[in-house]
C-alpha cells in the first residue's frame, strides 16, 4: 500500500469514527510518527500535506528537523530528559510527555532564555501500568498549581498511553479516564485557559481514543509504513 493509499484509509477509519461519536472530523489532528522512518520519507509525509510530524530521539530528529528545513510543525512524542531540552526547544512545538516538575522548569528557562513558548500535554499514567510515564491521576491538580505560573509553557490538555490490547476495546475505559479526569480539572479553573487538548491513541487503538474524545491521535507504521533511517 502505498502513502497515499494508507492516508486515505486512515482518514476513512477517522471520519467513520468520528461519526459514530457525534464529533466533526475537524476537530481530530493526527501526529505522523516518524521516528522509524528516514528523512526522505518524512519529506514525502508532509508532500502529502500531513503537516504534525512526530518522534522521540532527539538526537535522530534534530538532523532530521535540520534537513527539512524547519518544514512541518514537530511534536516530541517521547520521554523527555531535561539534559535534552536544549536540543529541542526552538524545534519541537508541542511536548506530548510533560511528566515531572523538574522538566516543566526546564523548558520553562529555555523556552524564556530562547524567547519562545511551547505548548505541552501532561502525561497522566491512567493505567497505572509501571512500564508507562506519567503523574497519577490524583496528582494532576497539584502539578497544575505548581506550574501555573510558567509563562513560557502552555499546557493544553493531558495525554496517556493505554496497554497494548489484541481487542482495542479494552483501552476504552483508559481514554474515557483521561477524558473524565480533563473535565474535572478544568471544573476546578486552575489553569489560566480550559484544557481542551486530548493526546491519545495510536496505531492499534486510535478509533476508541476518537470515540472517547481524543483530539490528538499518534500514527507510526499504519500511517507512515516501515523504513530503515538513514
Amino acid at each position: 500500500m502505498s502513502l497515499k493509499e494508507r492516508i486515505q484509509h486512515v482518514e476513512e477509519r477517522i471520519k467513520a469514527a468520528c461519526e459514530r461519536s457525534g464529533r466533526k472530523r475537524e476537530e481530530v489532528h493526527v501526529v505522523a510518527v516518524t521516528k522509524y522512518v528516514s528523512t526522505e520519507a518524512t519529506r514525502e509525509v508532509l508532500a502529502e500535506g500531513i503537516e504534525h510530524i512526530g518522534e522521540n530521539r532527539p538526537q535522530i530528529a534534530v538532523p532530521k528537523w535540520e534537513a527539512l528545513g524547519g518544514q512541518g510543525t514537530w511534536h516530541f512524542i517521547g520521554h523527555l530528559q531535561s539534559k535534552k531540552v536544549k536540543d529541542v526547544i526552538g524545534k519541537f512545538q508541542y511536548i506530548h510527555s510533560l511528566d515531572r516538575l523538574s522538566l516543566a522548569r526546564e523548558l520553562e528557562k529555555r523556552a524564556a532564555a530562547l524567547g519562545t513558548n511551547v505548548t505541552a500535554f501532561l502525561q497522566v499514567n491512567v493505567s497505572g501500568e509501571e512500564s508507562k510515564q506519567g503523574i497519577t491521576p490524583d496528582t494532576a491538580a497539584d502539578f497544575l498549581r505548581e506550574t501555573a505560573e510558567l509563562k513560557h509553557i502552555r499546557i493544553a490538555g493531558l495525554m496517556t498511553m493505554a496497554p497494548i490490547e489484541d481487542d482495542p476495546e479494552r483501552t476504552r475505559p483508559v481514554f474515557r479516564r483521561l477524558r473524565e479526569l480533563r473535565d474535572q480539572l478544568n471544573a476546578l479553573s486552575i489553569t489560566a485557559e480550559p484544557l481542551t487538548e486530548l493526546s491519545m491513541g495510536m496505531s492499534g487503538d486510535f478509533e476508541v481514543a476518537i470515540e472517547e474524545g481524543a483530539t490528538w491521535v499518534r500514527l507510526g507504521t499504519l500511517l507512515v509504513g516501515k523504513g530503515e533511517l538513514t
